[in-house]
Protein backbone atom coordinates (compact mmCIF):
# COMPACT_ATOMS: atom_id res chain seq x y z
CA UNK A 1 0.00 0.00 0.00
CA UNK A 2 2.47 2.41 0.82
CA UNK A 3 4.36 1.62 -2.68
CA UNK A 4 1.23 2.39 -4.86
CA UNK A 5 0.76 5.73 -2.15
CA UNK A 6 4.19 6.58 -3.13
CA UNK A 7 3.69 6.33 -6.77
CA UNK A 8 0.42 8.30 -6.51
CA UNK A 9 2.22 11.15 -5.12
CA UNK A 10 5.12 11.37 -7.90
CA UNK A 11 2.73 10.50 -10.97
CA UNK A 12 2.02 14.75 -12.65
CA UNK A 13 0.41 14.58 -16.28
CA UNK A 14 0.72 18.11 -17.29
CA UNK A 15 -2.26 19.55 -18.81
CA UNK A 16 -2.58 20.32 -22.93
CA UNK A 17 -5.27 22.01 -22.78
CA UNK A 18 -7.46 25.06 -21.60
CA UNK A 19 -9.12 24.19 -18.42
CA UNK A 20 -10.21 25.81 -15.42
CA UNK A 21 -10.15 24.94 -11.39
CA UNK A 22 -12.32 22.80 -10.65
CA UNK A 23 -11.92 18.80 -9.97
CA UNK A 24 -14.53 15.98 -10.47
CA UNK A 25 -14.35 12.99 -8.30
CA UNK A 26 -16.62 9.80 -9.47
CA UNK A 27 -17.56 6.52 -8.01
CA UNK A 28 -19.22 3.92 -9.96
CA UNK A 29 -20.52 1.45 -8.11
CA UNK A 30 -22.73 -2.06 -8.51
CA UNK A 31 -25.88 -0.10 -7.63
CA UNK A 32 -24.76 3.73 -7.73
CA UNK A 33 -22.69 6.73 -9.16
CA UNK A 34 -21.80 8.85 -6.86
CA UNK A 35 -20.38 12.24 -8.34
CA UNK A 36 -19.04 15.73 -6.78
CA UNK A 37 -17.30 18.43 -7.43
CA UNK A 38 -14.46 20.12 -5.91
CA UNK A 39 -12.50 23.55 -5.92
CA UNK A 40 -8.65 23.05 -6.11
CA UNK A 41 -8.60 23.12 -2.23
CA UNK A 42 -10.86 19.91 -1.80
CA UNK A 43 -13.86 22.03 -0.80
CA UNK A 44 -16.90 20.06 -1.78
CA UNK A 45 -19.41 22.43 -4.30
CA UNK A 46 -21.41 19.54 -5.67
CA UNK A 47 -22.61 16.31 -4.28
CA UNK A 48 -24.98 13.45 -6.07
CA UNK A 49 -26.36 10.36 -5.59
CA UNK A 50 -27.82 8.05 -8.73
CA UNK A 51 -28.80 4.87 -8.92
CA UNK A 52 -27.59 3.38 -11.70
CA UNK A 53 -30.41 0.33 -12.03
CA UNK A 54 -27.92 -1.99 -14.06
CA UNK A 55 -27.18 0.84 -16.50
CA UNK A 56 -23.78 1.98 -15.08
CA UNK A 57 -22.49 3.76 -18.46
CA UNK A 58 -25.76 5.09 -19.42
CA UNK A 59 -26.35 6.26 -15.77
CA UNK A 60 -22.60 8.21 -16.19
CA UNK A 61 -23.41 9.86 -19.28
CA UNK A 62 -26.63 10.86 -17.75
CA UNK A 63 -25.47 12.53 -14.65
CA UNK A 64 -22.30 14.27 -16.80
CA UNK A 65 -24.44 15.22 -19.27
CA UNK A 66 -26.58 17.23 -16.61
CA UNK A 67 -23.31 17.66 -14.65
CA UNK A 68 -21.98 20.29 -17.74
CA UNK A 69 -25.34 22.45 -18.02
CA UNK A 70 -24.31 24.23 -15.06
CA UNK A 71 -20.14 23.49 -14.82
CA UNK A 72 -18.99 23.06 -18.69
CA UNK A 73 -16.72 20.67 -19.17
CA UNK A 74 -13.63 23.04 -19.56
CA UNK A 75 -14.46 23.88 -16.14
CA UNK A 76 -12.42 20.93 -14.26
CA UNK A 77 -8.50 20.49 -14.86
CA UNK A 78 -8.78 16.86 -12.78
CA UNK A 79 -10.71 13.88 -12.72
CA UNK A 80 -10.81 10.91 -9.99
CA UNK A 81 -12.24 7.71 -10.48
CA UNK A 82 -12.98 5.09 -8.36
CA UNK A 83 -15.50 2.26 -7.46
CA UNK A 84 -16.16 -1.30 -8.69
CA UNK A 85 -16.85 -0.10 -12.40
CA UNK A 86 -14.05 2.97 -12.08
CA UNK A 87 -11.71 1.94 -14.48
CA UNK A 88 -13.80 1.41 -17.06
CA UNK A 89 -15.21 4.71 -16.65
CA UNK A 90 -12.18 6.16 -16.11
CA UNK A 91 -10.53 4.69 -19.50
CA UNK A 92 -13.40 6.13 -21.04
CA UNK A 93 -12.99 9.48 -19.81
CA UNK A 94 -8.94 9.21 -19.85
CA UNK A 95 -9.72 10.49 -15.65
CA UNK A 96 -7.00 8.91 -12.98
CA UNK A 97 -8.69 5.49 -11.54
CA UNK A 98 -7.69 5.63 -7.80
CA UNK A 99 -7.61 2.16 -5.51
CA UNK A 100 -11.10 2.00 -3.41
CA UNK A 101 -9.50 1.78 -0.14
CA UNK A 102 -6.87 4.82 -1.06
CA UNK A 103 -10.31 6.83 -1.90
CA UNK A 104 -11.73 6.03 1.41
CA UNK A 105 -8.74 6.89 3.50
CA UNK A 106 -7.93 10.54 1.13
CA UNK A 107 -11.43 11.17 2.05
CA UNK A 108 -10.92 11.09 6.15
CA UNK A 109 -7.90 12.51 6.15
CA UNK A 110 -9.73 15.67 4.80
CA UNK A 111 -12.74 15.36 6.48
CA UNK A 112 -12.44 13.75 9.39
CA UNK A 113 -8.83 13.41 9.92
CA UNK A 114 -9.65 12.03 13.94
CA UNK A 115 -11.30 8.97 12.96
CA UNK A 116 -9.16 5.58 13.06
CA UNK A 117 -10.94 2.73 11.52
CA UNK A 118 -13.52 3.16 8.45
CA UNK A 119 -16.36 0.67 8.44
CA UNK A 120 -17.79 1.11 4.47
CA UNK A 121 -20.26 -0.59 3.25
CA UNK A 122 -21.89 -0.47 -0.53
CA UNK A 123 -23.89 -2.34 -2.51
CA UNK A 124 -20.72 -4.82 -3.90
CA UNK A 125 -18.46 -4.47 -1.38
CA UNK A 126 -17.67 -4.38 2.40
CA UNK A 127 -14.83 -3.08 3.67
CA UNK A 128 -12.58 -2.44 6.95
CA UNK A 129 -9.92 0.09 7.11
CA UNK A 130 -7.60 0.95 9.73
CA UNK A 131 -5.56 4.44 9.69
CA UNK A 132 -3.40 6.16 11.69
CA UNK A 133 -2.10 9.99 11.69
CA UNK A 134 2.06 10.38 10.65
CA UNK A 135 2.84 13.42 12.53
CA UNK A 136 6.74 13.56 10.67
CA UNK A 137 4.96 13.27 7.21
CA UNK A 138 1.69 14.85 8.41
CA UNK A 139 -0.80 12.54 6.55
CA UNK A 140 -3.14 9.99 7.30
CA UNK A 141 -1.28 6.11 6.99
CA UNK A 142 -3.14 3.07 5.88
CA UNK A 143 -2.37 0.40 8.96
CA UNK A 144 -4.38 -2.20 8.03
CA UNK A 145 -7.64 -3.24 5.36
CA UNK A 146 -9.75 -6.06 4.68
CA UNK A 147 -12.68 -6.69 2.25
CA UNK A 148 -15.22 -9.23 1.57
CA UNK A 149 -15.30 -12.15 -0.85
CA UNK A 150 -17.65 -11.76 -4.36
CA UNK A 151 -20.79 -13.18 -2.20
CA UNK A 152 -24.03 -10.70 -1.79
CA UNK A 153 -23.93 -11.24 2.07
CA UNK A 154 -22.98 -8.67 3.84
CA UNK A 155 -23.33 -6.10 1.63
CA UNK A 156 -25.74 -3.35 0.89
CA UNK A 157 -27.07 -5.88 -1.91
CA UNK A 158 -27.93 -8.44 0.87
CA UNK A 159 -30.66 -6.26 2.09
CA UNK A 160 -32.09 -4.73 -0.56
CA UNK A 161 -33.25 -8.49 -1.56
CA UNK A 162 -34.20 -8.89 1.80
CA UNK A 163 -36.52 -5.65 1.67
CA UNK A 164 -38.03 -6.68 -1.28
CA UNK A 165 -38.92 -10.27 -0.39
CA UNK A 166 -40.35 -8.69 3.09
CA UNK A 167 -42.19 -6.24 0.47
CA UNK A 168 -40.70 -3.25 2.86
CA UNK A 169 -38.74 -0.27 0.63
CA UNK A 170 -34.81 -0.02 2.09
CA UNK A 171 -35.53 3.56 2.41
CA UNK A 172 -38.05 2.28 5.68
CA UNK A 173 -36.08 -1.01 6.49
CA UNK A 174 -33.63 0.78 8.73
CA UNK A 175 -36.83 2.74 10.56
CA UNK A 176 -39.03 -0.43 10.99
CA UNK A 177 -35.98 -2.29 12.61
CA UNK A 178 -35.77 0.41 15.64
CA UNK A 179 -39.29 -1.05 17.16
CA UNK A 180 -37.53 -4.66 17.90
CA UNK A 181 -36.74 -5.15 20.90
CA UNK A 182 -35.07 -8.92 20.89
CA UNK A 183 -34.19 -9.00 17.19
CA UNK A 184 -34.46 -13.02 16.51
CA UNK A 185 -31.28 -14.79 15.53
CA UNK A 186 -30.50 -14.58 11.51
CA UNK A 187 -27.58 -16.39 9.79
CA UNK A 188 -25.65 -13.49 8.36
CA UNK A 189 -22.42 -15.32 6.75
CA UNK A 190 -24.64 -16.32 3.92
CA UNK A 191 -27.79 -14.93 2.40
CA UNK A 192 -29.31 -18.30 0.89
CA UNK A 193 -29.32 -19.53 5.25
CA UNK A 194 -30.49 -15.78 5.93
CA UNK A 195 -33.37 -16.18 3.51
CA UNK A 196 -33.95 -19.71 5.50
CA UNK A 197 -34.18 -18.25 8.98
CA UNK A 198 -36.26 -15.48 7.94
CA UNK A 199 -39.06 -18.24 5.84
CA UNK A 200 -38.85 -20.15 9.63
CA UNK A 201 -39.85 -17.05 11.45
CA UNK A 202 -42.27 -15.80 8.86
CA UNK A 203 -43.97 -18.97 8.96
CA UNK A 204 -43.93 -18.69 13.33
CA UNK A 205 -45.54 -15.30 12.53
CA UNK A 206 -42.75 -13.06 13.75
CA UNK A 207 -43.39 -9.13 12.78
CA UNK A 208 -41.53 -7.78 10.11
CA UNK A 209 -39.58 -5.25 12.10
CA UNK A 210 -37.98 -8.23 14.41
CA UNK A 211 -36.87 -9.78 11.17
CA UNK A 212 -35.59 -6.91 10.00
CA UNK A 213 -33.83 -5.44 13.28
CA UNK A 214 -32.32 -9.45 12.97
CA UNK A 215 -30.88 -9.20 10.02
CA UNK A 216 -29.05 -6.03 10.56
CA UNK A 217 -27.76 -7.75 13.81
CA UNK A 218 -26.77 -10.41 11.54
CA UNK A 219 -25.00 -7.87 8.83
CA UNK A 220 -22.99 -6.20 11.61
CA UNK A 221 -21.84 -10.19 13.53
CA UNK A 222 -20.76 -11.27 9.92
CA UNK A 223 -18.85 -7.94 9.72
CA UNK A 224 -17.25 -8.08 12.64
CA UNK A 225 -16.52 -12.14 12.31
CA UNK A 226 -15.83 -12.46 8.32
CA UNK A 227 -14.29 -9.31 7.68
CA UNK A 228 -12.21 -7.88 10.30
CA UNK A 229 -11.40 -11.16 11.40
CA UNK A 230 -9.69 -10.29 15.55
CA UNK A 231 -8.52 -7.19 13.86
CA UNK A 232 -9.01 -4.33 16.62
CA UNK A 233 -11.61 -1.37 16.14
CA UNK A 234 -10.05 1.96 17.41
CA UNK A 235 -12.12 4.42 18.20
CA UNK A 236 -13.35 6.87 16.72
CA UNK A 237 -15.17 4.71 13.85
CA UNK A 238 -17.21 5.74 10.84
CA UNK A 239 -19.29 4.40 9.31
CA UNK A 240 -20.02 5.04 5.62
CA UNK A 241 -21.25 3.88 1.90
CA UNK A 242 -25.05 3.51 1.22
CA UNK A 243 -25.70 1.17 4.20
CA UNK A 244 -24.72 3.70 6.47
CA UNK A 245 -28.17 5.80 5.85
CA UNK A 246 -29.89 2.37 7.28
CA UNK A 247 -31.02 3.75 10.96
CA UNK A 248 -31.25 -0.20 11.94
CA UNK A 249 -27.54 -0.93 10.67
CA UNK A 250 -26.21 2.24 12.94
CA UNK A 251 -28.03 0.56 15.83
CA UNK A 252 -26.92 -2.69 15.16
CA UNK A 253 -23.34 -2.07 14.72
CA UNK A 254 -23.60 0.47 18.02
CA UNK A 255 -24.61 -2.65 19.74
CA UNK A 256 -22.48 -5.47 18.17
CA UNK A 257 -19.17 -3.30 19.02
CA UNK A 258 -20.15 -2.24 21.83
CA UNK A 259 -19.80 1.91 21.05
CA UNK A 260 -20.78 4.12 22.95
CA UNK A 261 -22.92 7.19 21.65
CA UNK A 262 -20.52 9.86 19.38
CA UNK A 263 -17.85 6.88 19.11
CA UNK A 264 -19.43 5.49 15.53
CA UNK A 265 -19.01 8.59 13.03
CA UNK A 266 -21.43 8.51 10.12
CA UNK A 267 -19.78 11.40 7.54
CA UNK A 268 -21.95 14.64 6.50
CA UNK A 269 -21.47 12.83 2.86
CA UNK A 270 -21.00 9.06 3.99
CA UNK A 271 -22.70 7.78 0.43
CA UNK A 272 -19.63 9.61 -1.69
CA UNK A 273 -16.56 9.31 0.19
CA UNK A 274 -15.15 7.63 -2.37
CA UNK A 275 -15.89 10.04 -5.01
CA UNK A 276 -14.25 12.94 -2.59
CA UNK A 277 -11.41 10.55 -2.26
CA UNK A 278 -10.89 10.02 -5.82
CA UNK A 279 -11.32 13.95 -6.52
CA UNK A 280 -8.47 14.78 -3.52
CA UNK A 281 -5.99 12.04 -4.85
CA UNK A 282 -5.87 13.85 -8.30
CA UNK A 283 -5.18 17.37 -6.47
CA UNK A 284 -3.08 15.68 -3.81
CA UNK A 285 -0.84 14.64 -6.96
CA UNK A 286 -0.88 17.17 -8.89
CA UNK A 287 -2.76 14.52 -11.91
CA UNK A 288 -4.61 17.04 -13.94
CA UNK A 289 -6.77 16.26 -17.35
CA UNK A 290 -4.31 16.17 -20.90
CA UNK A 291 -7.13 17.88 -22.69
CA UNK A 292 -10.80 18.77 -21.63
CA UNK A 293 -13.11 16.30 -20.26
CA UNK A 294 -15.18 14.84 -23.32
CA UNK A 295 -18.39 12.52 -23.62
CA UNK A 296 -17.23 11.09 -26.94
CA UNK A 297 -15.72 7.84 -26.17
CA UNK A 298 -18.26 7.27 -23.28
CA UNK A 299 -21.57 7.39 -26.24
CA UNK A 300 -19.12 5.32 -28.57
CA UNK A 301 -18.89 2.70 -26.13
CA UNK A 302 -22.74 2.32 -25.36
CA UNK A 303 -23.83 2.86 -28.90
CA UNK A 304 -21.73 -0.16 -29.54
CA UNK A 305 -23.18 -2.06 -26.95
CA UNK A 306 -26.70 -0.77 -28.00
CA UNK A 307 -25.74 -2.33 -31.08
CA UNK A 308 -24.36 -5.47 -30.22
CA UNK A 309 -28.03 -5.86 -27.95
CA UNK A 310 -30.14 -5.21 -31.18
CA UNK A 311 -28.56 -7.60 -33.21
CA UNK A 312 -29.49 -10.54 -31.09
CA UNK A 313 -31.92 -12.61 -32.20
CA UNK A 314 -35.04 -13.55 -29.35
CA UNK A 315 -35.10 -17.32 -28.60
CA UNK A 316 -38.51 -18.91 -29.00
CA UNK A 317 -39.27 -22.76 -28.60
CA UNK A 318 -40.52 -24.68 -31.30
CA UNK A 319 -44.34 -25.25 -31.96
CA UNK A 320 -43.96 -28.55 -31.55
CA UNK A 321 -42.21 -28.57 -28.36
CA UNK A 322 -44.49 -26.37 -26.53
CA UNK A 323 -46.42 -27.67 -23.70
CA UNK A 324 -49.79 -26.74 -24.99
CA UNK A 325 -52.05 -28.74 -22.95
CA UNK A 326 -51.41 -28.43 -19.40
CA UNK A 327 -53.39 -31.94 -18.01
CA UNK A 328 -56.21 -31.31 -15.65
CA UNK A 329 -55.84 -32.64 -12.21
CA UNK A 330 -59.45 -34.53 -11.62
CA UNK A 331 -61.50 -33.14 -9.12
CA UNK A 332 -63.93 -35.40 -7.26
CA UNK A 333 -67.86 -34.13 -6.63
CA UNK A 334 -69.39 -35.86 -3.67
CA UNK A 335 -72.85 -37.20 -4.70
CA UNK A 336 -75.49 -35.96 -2.97
CA UNK A 337 -76.06 -32.98 -0.02
CA UNK A 338 -75.13 -35.80 2.84
CA UNK A 339 -72.41 -34.59 5.26
CA UNK A 340 -69.03 -36.83 4.73
CA UNK A 341 -65.95 -36.85 6.33
CA UNK A 342 -62.78 -34.85 4.53
CA UNK A 343 -59.39 -34.36 5.53
CA UNK A 344 -57.61 -31.38 5.06
CA UNK A 345 -53.88 -31.00 3.62
CA UNK A 346 -51.58 -28.26 3.59
CA UNK A 347 -48.12 -27.10 2.61
CA UNK A 348 -46.79 -23.81 3.35
CA UNK A 349 -43.79 -23.07 1.54
CA UNK A 350 -41.77 -20.30 0.99
CA UNK A 351 -43.51 -18.73 -2.07
CA UNK A 352 -46.42 -20.81 -2.54
CA UNK A 353 -49.67 -22.36 0.27
CA UNK A 354 -51.44 -25.24 -0.89
CA UNK A 355 -54.29 -26.26 0.84
CA UNK A 356 -56.36 -29.62 0.14
CA UNK A 357 -59.28 -31.32 0.71
CA UNK A 358 -60.05 -35.31 0.43
CA UNK A 359 -62.29 -37.84 1.48
CA UNK A 360 -61.94 -41.52 3.30
CA UNK A 361 -60.96 -42.57 -0.45
CA UNK A 362 -58.27 -40.59 -1.25
CA UNK A 363 -60.23 -38.53 -3.47
CA UNK A 364 -59.27 -34.81 -3.98
CA UNK A 365 -62.61 -32.65 -3.03
CA UNK A 366 -61.20 -29.21 -3.42
CA UNK A 367 -58.04 -27.28 -3.58
CA UNK A 368 -56.15 -24.08 -3.62
CA UNK A 369 -53.09 -22.75 -4.47
CA UNK A 370 -52.57 -19.48 -2.87
CA UNK A 371 -49.39 -17.24 -2.85
CA UNK A 372 -47.92 -17.14 0.86
CA UNK A 373 -46.60 -13.76 0.42
CA UNK A 374 -44.73 -13.39 3.68
CA UNK A 375 -48.15 -14.01 5.40
CA UNK A 376 -48.55 -17.63 6.07
CA UNK A 377 -51.03 -17.82 8.81
CA UNK A 378 -53.30 -15.65 6.42
CA UNK A 379 -52.58 -17.44 3.04
CA UNK A 380 -53.72 -21.04 5.00
CA UNK A 381 -56.85 -18.97 6.82
CA UNK A 382 -57.90 -17.35 3.03
CA UNK A 383 -56.67 -21.32 1.68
Amino acid sequence: MSDATQRLSTKNNKPGGETGGLVLGLDLGSVSLNSVVLSEEGEILQERYTRTKGLPMETALSVLEDLFKRYPARSFKALGVTGSGGKALADLLDGHFVNEIISQAKAMEKLHPDVRSVIEIGGEDSKLILVEHDKKLGATIIKDFAMNTICAAGTGSFLDQQASRLEVSIEEFGEISLKSEHPPRIAGRCSVFAKTDMIHLQQEATPDYDIVAGLCFAMARNFKSNIAKGKQFTKPISFQGGVSANKGMVRAFEEVLELEKGELVIPRYYASMGAIGAGLTAIAGGIELSEPLSLSALKDHIDAHAALEAGLEQLVLDEDKRYKHRKKKTIHAPDGQARIKVYLGIDVGSLSTNVVAIDEDRRVLSRRYLMTARRPIEAVRQG
